[in-house]
């Protein structure tokens, strides 16, 4: 049997061995002792049972017993155990969507007024690229797109802001609304290559966004090309206000959300259209019915006026009354929800749910992952994983991703969310059921389908808006197609899978950096370049254009490194010249490591008898790119466990100290 290294570091000394194999009877390990003690000796350590003992393929014949009555019992119950999984697989994405729909609420209840204030200031918005942060910002701090949207559709219809200048907040909007899948990704931070994949599935969302952005933008500011076909488009149809299209998820989830919050989202409207009497109301909804009825009033004037039958008015001496009609509201039936008569503050009630939806939505999605991997293992994994990731024989093999869109399109248009859709599908992808390959064309097809929602929601719009709106869900429309486009058709243009992949790599190896990632890209590089947008366009270019000049010169360093490091000087074939904190995140990582390390216990790294195992996988390369393809996308086929590159703890039995000197 060929044996391989293998480094073994306790609190004293690092001694490496050679691993000869697993003894299947014993489920343990022998290690063959190579250096750090003058005698060769086999010692044994105790190891968890193996999953694959035999490491031949070949396994030992046995003869299975006569099956009792007790062993046919046990079966039945298994069977029964695995049918109520179903059911309990369905509970939990129904608490999982629910926790999604209360987590808005409660970012809409800490966050809404702010984000009234900020869309308030119409010549802010005028600036294309503080719309773009604006509505970046403002996505994030209510977690729903339709919300910024229809705060946007409500400044238009009402002429304080042009349809160009809301095309960069829509924009904004786009790349905001994927916040949520990328933070429903850390919940599966607990297993490494779980949380790889479902990180680089998450954010492959935000990197198309940000790549249509970055092309689209300029294009719009220079030519207003999106703004024009969305112009032309309601213009060569004859519109009317209709009906809106029932939402099939809030029919179902609203029974039991509307139990929880009931939010007034008209005040948020309201103190973005500068309505100052909005800010003293609160955003949780008190009063659900209320009826109106109009009553006569006489009103005196000393002013003197010509009476006659038809303004019901008449004389008392030097008093002259009217009779008006006066219509008043009352409001007759309170919301039945839980903090309809808390007293609590929007802020107070928001935290409240934050930190509960939070736990919940952690809670179910731990769960579901669990229940996933129970029910789709062995072969049920292969089989599922093969129908949704395998493409078409050629030549018919492109049509599979156009297929993945329209069937991504059609589940988002069914439940009229797409960040629903998206974070539902993240937990798939980390445990490798959908491929990356395969979750990019159901996204860019999810895109398209609340895009369509948003359509149907402006056709139900009143008169008054009918055109605004149509014109607002037609801009988010064209930006979906246009981005579609520019980086799916071509395979080399594909630049989402392989930036999602390197930061879904970047984060197995760093798993603090998917906070940082989430905080840079969507809280401070947004309020960074707000506030500079807000100095004008000189500080803006000023400060603006080092930036870009310096990002383009790094990346196409780095591309001529990859591809051709002979065409480059000898300094600039790496970046060793630099300072390390500058080109890796080794520095920075030692940092946190110090730093959590004080809140975690050093008595396991300390006790003598426990080691830590950090195998020598430098020389294990798969068969070929596509089985490491593979190993990427589903666990089914990953690494053997025996080269798998995860440190893993052992407690020694028997080995006494080594007097040599530490390698």
């Amino acid at each position: 049997m060929s044996s391989r290294p293998i480094r073994i570091t306790s609190a004293e000394q690092t001694i490496t061995f050679n691993v000869g194999g697993h003894d299947p009877r014993k489920s343990s390990t022998v290690l063959d002792l190579v250096s750090g003690c003058h005698d060769q000796t086999s010692y044994t350590v105790a190891d968890r049972p193996s999953s694959k003992p035999w490491d031949a393929g070949q396994l030992p014949k046995v003869h299975l017993p006569t099956k009792t009555s007790e062993d046919r019992r046990g079966e039945m119950s298994s069977r029964f155990i695995s049918l109520l999984r179903i059911p309990l697989l369905l509970l939990l994405l129904y608490g999982f969507v629910c926790s999604l729909d209360i987590l808005s609420s409660a970012f809409q209840l800490a966050g809404g007024k702010v984000a009234g204030d900020i869309f308030q200031d119409n010549v802010i918005l005028s600036n294309p690229v503080a719309g773009l942060m604006v509505g970046i910002l403002v996505t994030v701090l209510v977690q729903s797109s339709s919300t910024s949207t229809s705060i946007i559709v409500s400044l238009v219809s009402s002429g304080l802001l042009e349809v160009k200048s809301a095309v960069p907040i829509i924009m904004g909007s786009n790349i905001g609304t994927s916040v949520t899948n990328t933070i429903v990704a850390l919940m599966q931070a607990g297993e490494r290559n779980e949380f790889k994949r479902a990180f680089a599935g998450a954010t492959i969302h935000d990197c198309f966004n940000w790549l249509s952005v970055l092309v689209l933008l300029p294009v719009e500011v220079a030519s207003g090309l999106v703004s024009y076909l969305a112009k032309v488009t309601v213009g060569s149809f004859q519109l009317h206000s209709g009906q809106e299209a029932p939402e099939l998820l809030k029919t179902i989830t609203e029974p039991f959300t509307r139990l929880i919050i009931q939010l007034d989202k008209s005040v948020i409207t309201g103190i973005a259209l500068g309505d100052e009497s909005m800010r003293n109301h609160s955003l949780v909804k008190v009063w659900c019915k209320s009826s109106s009825f109009v009553s006569s009033v006489n009103v005196t004037s000393a002013a003197a006026q010509n009476c006659s039958t038809e303004l019901h008015c008449g004389k008392d001496s030097d008093l002259t009354w009217i009779t008006q009609n006066i219509s008043s509201q009352i409001n007759t039936e309170k919301c039945q929800h839980l903090f309809v008569d808390s007293g609590l503050s929007d802020l107070a009630v928001g935290l409240i749910l934050l930190a509960s939806s939070l736990m919940v939505l952690c809670t179910c999605l731990l769960l579901i992952v669990k229940v996933l991997n129970s029910v789709l293992k062995g072969q049920v994994a292969k089989v599922i994983e093969g129908v949704i990731n395998t493409d078409f024989p050629y030549p018919l093999g492109w049509l599979s991703g156009y297929l993945a869109m329209l069937m991504g399109a059609g589940m988002t248009f069914i439940i009229q969310s797409s960040s629903v859709f998206t974070s539902a599908m993240t937990p798939l992808i980390g445990i490798g059921v959908i491929s990356l390959n395969r979750a990019y064309p159901l996204t860019l097809g999810s895109n398209i389908g609340t895009t369509t929602t948003a359509i149907l929601a402006a056709l139900a719009s009143p008169r008054e808006k009918l055109p605004a709106a149509c014109q607002i869900a037609l801009c988010h429309f064209y930006f979906n197609i246009f981005g579609i486009l520019l980086w799916y058709p071509v395979p080399f243009t594909r630049l989402p899978i392989r930036m999602a992949s390197a930061l879904g790599e970047r984060t197995a190896k760093y798993r603090w950096f998917a906070v940082l990632y989430l905080l840079v890209c969507f809280l401070l590089l947004p309020c960074l370049v707000f506030g500079i947008s807000l100095a004008g366009w000189q500080a803006m270019v000023g400060m603006g254009a080092p930036f870009a000049a310096l990002t383009i010169f790094v990346l196409l360093v780095n591309l001529m490194q990859s591809h051709s490091p002979t065409h480059l000087p000898k300094t600039l074939r790496s970046w060793d010249f630099l300072p390390q904190w500058m080109h890796s995140l080794k520095p920075l990582d030692k940092l946190i490591t110090k730093t959590t390390a004080l809140c975690c216990s050093p008595a396991r790294l300390n006790d003598p008898d426990v080691v830590v195992v950090t195998p020598d996988t430098t020389n294990i390369k798969p068969e070929s790119k596509k089985q490491s393809q593979q190993w990427y996308d589903n666990p089914a086929l990953s690494l053997p466990e025996e080269i798998s590159s995860e440190p893993r703890v052992f407690r020694l039995k028997g080995l006494e100290r080594c007097n040599s000197t530490p390698l």
